[in-house]
């Protein structure tokens, strides 16, 4: 369990949740990583995604621990389809679980990420976030709505030390890294390395003669979170778009630490996921979303003037 913590009830709870089952799955993927003997099945819901046997494993973890601390809810997994856990027919609660993000990486003992939001139906917001960090010290982010209705974000470090997230101080893009899923090559890979105007900006040299920008590889939802935390300015998803559950749990922790994550015109996304309906839910799981994340509006208009879209 969590030491006593600045986190609001709920989300100190979930926190909790999260940390066991990375506990519990890290020798796991470890001994897939070392043996070469990495689970994968075939994935019936999403045929271009990696599915290891380790994937579902979490995801009946998490509805298990879930079940013994919520009296009904929707359990929202990537891997299954929508459906309402316990006895009330029409729960506030919707937990949107991605088990493990990045995957195929994770059974190589390289990255692995994973995902829980939780979302009030009747306020048509989040009200929790937690993204977990598996291999990482950094080991979870997380965005709360406390008391008072304030969005609030934290990060949490394997040895428990707690860390109040705000809004970064703002940086042009010359000065930035800028992060992106470029990890195929077809589909996210080459339309990045098509954008002139982006890359010749990230190139521009300062007054004393350094090039500072930068293009680099991120994930999911730990995208949006490395921004939340200031570790980068910035992450763009132009070419196929998110998922929802790669997308809102970090957008709720970067929201709550005064980032912006806006659509390709420019508008911001809502966090109204218009989950107010079990079909409604199955629809916003079959969307994808593009959009660029920042840690100020500033930023984030300037690489929308920048990409070539």
């Amino acid at each position: 369990m969590m030491p006593e913590t600045i986190l609001p009830e709920l989300a100190r709870h979930v926190a909790d949740l999260v940390r066991v089952v990375m506990s519990e799955v890290r020798p796991k993927l470890v001994q897939a990583a070392l043996s070469g003997d990495r689970g994968e099945s075939r994935n019936l819901r999403h045929a271009d995604n990696f599915l290891s046997v380790h994937d579902m494993w979490m995801h009946q973890r998490y509805r298990e621990l879930l079940e013994e601390s919520l009296s009904s809810f929707v359990y929202a997994s990537e891997e299954a389809e929508p459906q309402v856990i316990g006895n009330d027919p029409e729960p506030d609660l919707c937990v949107l679980v991605d088990p493990l993000d990045t995957s195929e990486l994770a059974v190589r003992g390289l990255h692995g990420y994973t995902h829980i939001m939780i979302y009030s139906r009747a306020l048509a917001r989040p009200v929790v976030s937690v993204v977990g960090d598996i291999f990482h010290h950094v080991q979870l982010y997380v965005g709360a709505r406390d008391n008072e209705g304030e969005d609030r974000a934290f990060v949490i470090t394997a040895d428990s030390a707690q860390y109040a997230l705000g809004r970064q101080v703002p940086k042009t893009l010359p000065e930035s890294l800028i992060t992106n899923y470029l990890m195929r090559p077809a589909e996210r890979f080459i339309p990045l390395a098509r954008q002139g105007r982006l890359i010749q900006a990230l190139s521009e040299r300062a007054a004393d003669g350094m090039s500072r920008g930068r293009i680099g590889v991120d994930f999911g939802s730990v995208g949006l979170c490395h921004v939340a935390a200031g570790f980068t300015e910035a992450m763009i998803e132009f070419a196929k778009g998110f998922a929802i559950w790669d997308l809102s749990p970090g957008h709720y922790i970067l929201h709550a630490a005064g980032g912006v994550v806006l659509d390709l015109k420019g508008a911001p996304i809502s966090l109204d996921y218009g989950l107010d309906s079990l079909g409604a839910i199955a629809n916003a799981m079959n969307g994808r979303q593009k959009f660029v994340a920042a840690g100020s509006a500033e930023l984030a208009q300037e690489i929308l003037t920048a990409l070539e879209i």
